[in-house]
């Protein structure tokens, strides 16, 4: 009995050994194989991994010209853990901030790790970091990552180009390639393209020691990653065409467009007033964003992109498409003026004083109100539609052939896809079955509901100037060392307009500028065809409007230009417009009095609800 009570003890003893044994065995193996977080402590002790920034891809002008570039600039990076017996002073001085920052600063380090490294103080300038280099060894803890900044050569553009900030955590939740600190393309191209041009990130593993400071690559840089530079782009823009296309509308207010037929490559996009692009870069980005947005006439709004302005006469161009394509026009067709339509004097629209009867030719080379109103109403009076509804519609959707009324495609992040009225605005302002083709006789001459934007202005003068068919515009044509050929942008966009149709238009818009309402327009050698336009305006004087494009065969450039509050449109947009053109095609001026006039041209102040109401 004795015996079997100590048997059965040792065994009872055995099994709480072995047990001990294997729970530590157990947890010995969970610690060494399952749970890294002792490994990771304890490299964290003498490793640190140093991201490895791309460097951004560069952008060209169509000619090759440098637009865009980077510039090396510092973030200076924190381990809390390892600071210890520093002087603060002298480091906030060395750096430039106050010692209450610094506090702030390092309370936010703390928060977010004490063993990890994190942004002490973001995109030292060069300057600081060579003085601050002399002394890092002074600061255990401290350490500066390189990394790059974009730079603009040229000043201008900026609202083509856009610019780059850091990046929001909302974005970086969603993505897996962006983490807290990055940057990113916040408008332009820059966001536009900015899978192509953010590069691909790499890493370092670096050896440091007690006090933080950097003893080389752990094993050689056998764990280290490459960082791999973005593609290079090579834009469709002009870069002397941009600058002064800036030049001219200093003072004013308004955009320009200009494309080249043949391809839809935007030359030039200016919106006034505009900034410097430099402003938005660095450590004075956000200080700097806010002024501009405070700043009158908004200069970070792109009227070329997003401005809605009535066409006014410009317009006319397209209803005389659309008329002949109706059947209801001919070259041949002449209607009265008699100051103003209807006939009789005193009628509205009003008009200019000019030879009448017009036909076809003659009623664009003069811009006649008249003419366009008995256009408009043979368009939408016409038998053979079962209701004034289904004429309406069919004349909506020949408009909205041209790519007015919506959305093109450019390759720009933004861009205004309204403009043309519906039935169901009309139903809604005048009651179902209530109005007709007199109630909205202002449409007639671009006025009234219609809207376009310069971009959307020049689209129409490329298609024009192709005799029916336009390439949807973008800014850029290669992407690295390989020409753009995405087929969205290299597909010819038909309007619904037969190019028999556009011959004695383009003759018309030839006597425009030869002999008619843009006469002091001429440029000697070169056939520009042309339409003025006197966009009416509810919150002050018209708006000033020009399209056209040159040489009259084989076209190498088409035009919009709106100033705003400038009067009538040959007295501001037709002469930049001209100045524009002779500029791109022959590389010289040869009217220096008017380049000299509009230079110095002041059309301001705009009243801030007129901006307000552009949006």
């Amino acid at each position: 009995m004795i015996q079997s009570v100590s048997t059965n003890r040792r065994y009872i003893i055995i099994a709480i050994f072995l047990s001990v044994g294997i729970i530590y065995l157990a947890r010995f193996f969970y610690i060494q194989v399952i749970d890294d977080s002792y490994i990771k402590s304890a490299q964290h002790n003498f490793l640190r991994p140093v991201t490895q920034f791309p460097s951004r891809g560069l952008v060209y002008d169509r000619k090759g010209k440098l637009l865009v570039y980077n510039e090396p600039v510092y973030d200076l990076m924190v381990t809390p853990k390892l600071i210890k017996g520093m002087d603060t002073a002298e480091f906030c001085a060395l750096i430039g901030i106050a010692r209450e920052e610094f506090d702030k600063k390092l309370r936010l380090a703390k928060k977010y790790s004490r063993d990890l490294p994190s942004p002490f103080e973001k995109q030292l300038s060069k300057e600081t970091y060579g003085t601050l280099m002399e002394k890092l060894d002074d600061f255990p803890g401290f350490f500066v990552q390189p990394r790059t900044l974009r730079r603009y050569n040229d000043r201008t553009a900026a609202h083509l180009l856009g610019d780059i900030g850091e990046v929001d955590s909302a974005t970086v939740k969603d993505s897996k390639y962006y983490r807290d600190g990055d940057y990113i393309g916040k408008s332009g191209i820059e966001l536009t393209y900015e899978p192509e041009l953010r590069g691909k990130r790499g890493s370092k593993l670096m050896m440091v020691d007690v006090h933080g400071r950097l003893m080389g690559s752990f094993e050689n840089g056998k764990y280290d990653t490459l960082a791999e530079g973005g593609e290079n782009l090579t834009t469709s823009i002009d870069a002397g065409l941009q600058s002064y296309g800036e030049e001219l509308m200093q003072n004013k207010i308004g955009g320009i467009v200009a494309i080249e037929p043949s391809t839809g490559e935007i030359l030039a996009m200016v919106s006034s007033p505009s900034y410097d692009p430099n402003l938005l870069v660095g450590r004075l980005r956000a200080q700097n964003y806010g002024k501009l947005l405070t700043t009158d006439n908004n200069p970070l709004y792109n009227r070329a992109l997003l401005s809605s302005y009535p066409p006014g006469s410009t317009f006319k161009i397209i209803m005389s498409l659309v008329a002949q394509q109706e059947g209801v026009l001919f070259p041949e067709t002449r209607y009265p003026c008699a100051m103003g339509y209807p006939p009789g004097g005193g009628g509205k629209p009003a008009c200019e004083a000019h030879p009448s009867p017009c036909d076809l030719a003659m009623a664009i080379t003069y811009s006649c109100n008249s003419y366009f109103c008995y256009v408009f109403k043979s368009v939408l009076d016409k038998k053979g539609f079962n209701s004034f509804e289904e004429s309406f519609t069919s004349w909506r959707k020949h408009i909205l052939s041209f790519g007015l009324g919506r959305k093109l495609g450019v390759d720009l992040p933004t861009e205004l896809g309204i403009g043309v009225p519906t039935i169901e605005h009309y139903d809604k302002v005048f009651g179902e079955g209530h109005w007709k083709s007199s109630t909205i006789l202002s449409l007639a001459i671009g006025q009234g509901e219609m809207g376009v934007s310069p971009l959307k202005m020049a689209n129409v003068m490329a298609t024009v100037a192709n005799r029916g068919y336009y390439y949807i515009p973008h800014v850029v044509k290669a992407i690295g060392d390989k020409q753009f050929q995405f087929e969205k942008y290299t597909t010819k966009n038909y309007t619904d307009v037969e190019s028999k149709y556009f011959d004695i238009v383009i003759v018309g818009m030839e006597d425009v500028v030869q002999s008619g309402t843009a006469a002091a327009s001429k440029v000697s050698g070169i056939d520009i065809c042309g339409k003025t336009g006197t966009a009416q305006n509810p919150s002050g004087k018209s708006h000033s409007v020009f399209v056209g494009f040159a040489p009259k065969d084989n076209p190498k450039i088409a035009i919009a230009v709106v100033v705003e509050h400038a009067g009538w449109g040959a007295e501001w947009a037709a002469p930049i417009a001209s100045l524009m053109i002779e500029k791109y095609l022959t590389g010289t001026i040869t009217r220096p009095e008017i380049e000299k006039r509009i230079k110095n041209g002041v059309i301001l102040p705009v009243p801030k609800v007129a901006v307000n109401n552009e949006r």
